[in-house]
């Protein structure tokens, strides 16, 4: 799943030559061919679903040769009227579940962004590529846990507050689950008492 921004085709031809399926909308200004219309209806102002379906080809260069990527184009209005217009190289999947698959694209990021501020994902600790997969998958195995954790205790605390009550108290011969449930993340500052007079007890102690 790629943004608008995104429009580098040669990358999409690789990718589809190495058999990987993406979804991204066509920028307004993007010059392509309509080969043939595969589908197209009529929807009437407070319909919403697939406006139209098409087989285009769009132009790109590849070692200064001009190349052409063959795409499918799904037109689609959402709810609230917006029109979105999708390119894809997947030709299996119907034109609903390319407009659900972008749609789902917010949630993926929000994930990831999830993962870089609660784990160490931040940066790698190795540079090669089984390393790297290796840290990808122990974080998203940690994730996994931690929100099962947090489901079955049934917790309104925020993920990363539980992240940091886990991470402080995994050593410890502490039930998880009442770490969630009672644990804080910090904890309320002692003052000292300006106060000189001796309390009733230090006074009674004196006394004896």
């Amino acid at each position: 799943m790629k943004d608008k921004a995104y429009n580098f085709y040669l990358q999409f031809a690789k990718w589809t030559q190495e058999g990987i399926f993406f979804v991204c909308r066509l920028k307004d200004n993007a010059k392509y061919e309509v080969i043939e219309t595969l589908f197209e209806q009529e929807l009437s102002e407070k319909q919403s679903g697939v406006m139209k379906v098409e087989h285009i080809h769009l132009q790109y260069k590849e070692d200064k040769k001009q190349q052409t990527l063959c795409l499918r184009k799904v037109t689609y209005r959402d709810e609230k009227g917006r029109v979105y217009r999708f390119i894809t190289n997947h030709w299996e999947i119907t034109p609903e579940e390319v407009a659900l698959i972008y749609k789902y694209r917010w949630t993926i990021k929000l994930v990831f962004k999830k993962l870089k501020q609660n784990f160490q994902l931040h940066f790698f600790y190795s540079e090669s590529e089984n390393g790297i997969k290796t840290q990808v998958w122990a974080t998203l195995t940690a994730h996994l846990l931690l929100t099962v954790l947090m489901r079955k205790s049934e917790t309104d605390k925020a993920f990363s507050t539980v992240a940091a009550l886990i991470r402080i108290h995994f050593t410890n011969h502490l039930d998880l689950y009442w770490v969630i449930k009672n644990g804080r993340r910090s904890y309320q500052k002692r003052t000292k008492s300006n106060n000189k007079v001796p309390k009733a007890i230090q006074i009674s102690l004196f006394d004896g």
